[in-house]
């Protein structure tokens, strides 16, 4: 059974937005640096109709598609900048505390 495709009508348009800036900037990359579209397919393990929807910025594409195909045009780190380990910290409860507290928010 194939997988539900989300409507770009539920995702935020922030996300939409970037989605499509991210597939632009995907096929920018891959006309300028001349890499074929196949080419382009074989290297991220996605088909040619995927690589289409990337390009669209459709938000039904995985993530790990869009982010393979930034990193092999070169772009993954412009795009998606790494996170302060301080985010993902072992202690999650102790972040969101410090969170509650910054807000003046004593009732957690």
């Amino acid at each position: 059974m194939p997988k539900k495709l989300r409507k770009p009508e539920v995702t935020p348009s922030l996300v939409q937005e970037r989605l499509v800036i991210w597939g632009r900037a995907i096929r920018a990359q891959r006309v300028a640096q001349k890499i074929l579209a196949t080419d382009l397919c074989t290297r991220v393990g996605i088909s040619d109709a995927t690589l289409r929807r990337l390009e669209r910025g459709d938000p039904g594409a995985s993530a790990a598609a869009y982010l393979s195909a930034l990193m092999t045009v070169g772009l993954l780190d412009f795009a998606v900048p790494t996170l302060d380990p301080q985010l993902w910290s072992a202690n999650p409860q102790a972040r969101a505390r410090t969170v509650l507290s910054d807000v003046g928010d004593d009732n957690f």
